[in-house]
């Protein structure tokens, strides 16, 4: 028996490959397929099952095209209802995969339909759990999801979660494994873990959650400092449900090269957004006017996903050359499939061929201590959390995944300084407020951390995060 655990750091997300004899299964898959077949192929095993934990939010699900080009069903805990073929296990139902076996633990409260996936090996010992987002390392699954599908109240939804955890995962052995459908930075949970595996028994002795006195607490601490989860999230859901466009075809559409004199009208045509790609210390130098900024290297598809929200919106892209297929694959795994092809030859052709540019004011965080003073006027876009923690003192707090609710209250006509944790998100930032006309800024590389090396800039008491969520 082989497990191995497939995580993909930027949407912190862990799937599953499982192989026992010629046999093997598959638990919550990427939107691309091919690395699995590659496994499946390099192990001469046959896909057998496709398991589902549950219909996710914040990943568009690889299960429709892998069951496409395997045969292999998709299978759904109890009272699921996808929109297309797929076998829904009852409770306790148990599958065979070469001389291992897989039983369905129905776990709702995520969502009615989660359910959690056992491993029993070959002599009949109950060796891990998959647990989707159900149970995560340090927390569980936010509750408040799947209100709208349920008519259930988020109270309702944390007290049926409450009891699937007390009946279908604490009589577990401790020694179980617990393999979970998500780690720390997933926007599925509040207080995970970075560590993506991990015993039962010390879940049971760390977790917060674990170890409320009852289902009353169990309520209260779970949904206490909950945000709001990112507008996009019920797009997947409904794509995850009802299915979606091969990603093979949305390959095809998305790597058309449009040459530098027609980019353009074509945006201007299709009404797309231009979405550069390429890092931030790049784009503040020299940029297509109206384009925005999310850079590939760091959390690109989650931003994408909370920033554009829409994923049928048309986007065309602006990438370093050779990283087109990483992007449209990236896009992808959240929903945003209407990518329309990308700028041929990159920004450097579009400079070379004389067409205007643009350009954010950047400065160093030495620069920033040299020119702040007691009437500089600073705005941090990090989480609510991080300000709380430490902040540049008077500085003002407008996180960058709510800028649609306070871009256009900006006073143009005051300067003013811009900054994030470490450079990226306050370049997503300027690139969204430059878009909307407002210029009167200078963004900080290196962001408070670079400006908390300097210890020239009055900062507020630290206090630990973990405080402030």
């Amino acid at each position: 028996m082989k497990v191995e655990q497939i995580y993909t750091g930027c949407l912190a997300q862990g799937a599953y490959y499982i192989v026992s004899e010629n046999e093997a299964a598959i638990i919550d898959p990427l939107r691309e397929v091919k690395p699995y077949l590659d496994r499946l192929e390099k192990d001469h095993v046959t896909l057998k099952y496709i398991f589902e934990t549950h219909f996710h939010a914040d990943f568009v699900s690889g299960h429709l095209d892998l069951s496409r080009k395997t045969g292999a069903p998709v299978v759904y805990g109890p009272t699921a209802q996808p929109e297309f073929e797929a076998l829904i296990a009852e409770d306790n139902q148990v599958f065979e995969l070469g001389k291992v076996k897989i039983k369905v633990l129905h776990t709702p409260g995520h969502t009615m339909e989660s359910t959690t996936y056992l491993l029993i090996d070959e002599n009949g010992v109950e060796t891990a759990i998959f647990t989707g987002d159900t149970l995560f390392l340090g927390d569980v699954g936010r509750p408040d999801l799947a209100q709208k599908a349920t008519n259930l109240s988020q109270e309702d939804l944390a007290g049926i979660l409450y009891d699937s955890l007390q009946t279908k995962i604490m009589p577990l052995d401790d020694s179980i494994t617990v393999y979970p459908a998500h780690g720390a930075g997933s926007a599925c949970g509040k207080n995970m873990q970075k560590e993506t595996v991990d015993i039962l028994g010390n879940q049971k002795r760390t977790n917060y959650a674990l170890n409320q006195p009852d289902k009353e607490s169990f309520i209260k601490e779970v949904l206490d400092g909950l945000t709001a989860p990112p507008k996009y999230f019920g797009m997947n859901v409904a794509m995850n449900k009802g299915g979606y466009e091969s990603l093979d075809s949305v390959m095809d559409k998305g790597l058309t090269a449009v040459p530098v004199e027609d980019f353009e009208a074509y945006a201007e045509e299709t009404g797309a957004l231009i979405l550069d790609t390429r890092s931030p210390g790049e784009f503040y130098k020299g940029f297509v006017p109206n384009s925005v900024n999310i850079g590939l290297k760091g959390d690109f598809a989650p931003w994408v996903g909370a920033l554009v929200v829409d994923v049928k919106h048309p986007l065309l892209l602006i990438t370093e050359e050779g990283t087109e297929e990483e992007a449209i694959t990236r896009l992808s795994r959240v929903g945003f499939d209407n990518v329309l092809g990308y700028l041929k030859g990159g920004f450097e052709a579009w400079k070379n061929n004389g067409k205007e540019t643009d350009e954010i004011k950047r400065i160093s965080p030495e620069e920033f201590a040299q020119q702040f003073t007691e009437t500089s006027k600073v705005i941090d876009v990090r989480k609510i959390s991080e300000y709380s923690a430490e902040h540049v003192d008077n500085a003002y707090n407008k996180p960058l995944d709510v800028i649609s609710d306070w871009v256009n209250t900006i006073d143009d006509s005051e300067h003013f300084f811009l900054h994030c944790a470490g450079g990226y998100r306050s370049m997503i930032a300027a690139s969204i407020l430059n878009s909307h006309g407002i210029r009167n800024f200078t963004e900080i590389e290196g962001g408070f951390n670079g400006i908390k090396k300097t210890g020239k800039l009055p900062t507020s008491d630290f206090v630990c995060q973990s405080k402030t969520l």
